[in-house]
């Protein structure tokens, strides 16, 4: 617990922060999630959408500060590494 004035101002404002911040992470994440299972799962033209809507949501918590935006940049990054294995994989297979 805090034992100073502002340590407790910075505690209110942290906890205000947080509730703010939550949804924005959680649907971030939330996307992303979605966007994997459709690609693991081999439904790559639903996938594609998926993962343009979870790529937004990223982006939209870096404008709202909530995530770091090479955070951002590595989960765009590795989701997208694996839409295209999985459309290789795909290619390779037909």
């Amino acid at each position: 617990m805090p034992n100073t004035k502002s340590a407790k101002k910075q505690m209110r404002a942290s906890g205000r922060r947080q509730t703010r911040n939550k949804p924005v992470r959680s649907r971030a994440k939330t996307m992303v999630t979605k966007a994997e299972e459709l690609i693991f799962s081999g439904q790559l033209d639903r996938a594609e959408t998926e993962v343009v809507t979870s790529v937004s949501s990223l982006d939209k918590a870096v404008v709202k500060g909530v995530i770091h935006p090479n955070n951002a940049a590595r989960r765009k990054s590795r989701l997208m590494k694996k839409l295209n294995k999985a459309r290789a994989e795909s290619a390779s297979q037909t």
